[in-house]
């Protein structure tokens, strides 16, 4: 499923390195985030240190319970 299809306040898991910002702290495959919401091109995003991170909206990604 793609990261523009999730709703809002999920977990989710990266199935492929996604396309990030430029000055961006890195993401890998298989990285779970909290989603937030789509904010054009990018997401708004949490991972497990607290940062805000923002992967592609077409990532592809799997939701974690």
């Amino acid at each position: 499923m793609k990261l523009y299809e999730v709703p809002k306040g999920s977990h989710v898991q990266l199935l492929e390195t996604p396309t990030i910002p430029p000055v961006h702290t890195e993401l890998r495959k298989d990285d779970i985030l909290y989603f937030d919401h789509i904010d054009g091109m990018y997401s708004y995003c949490i991972d497990k240190d607290g940062f805000t991170v923002h992967p592609a909206a077409n990532t592809e990604v799997l939701i974690v319970k």
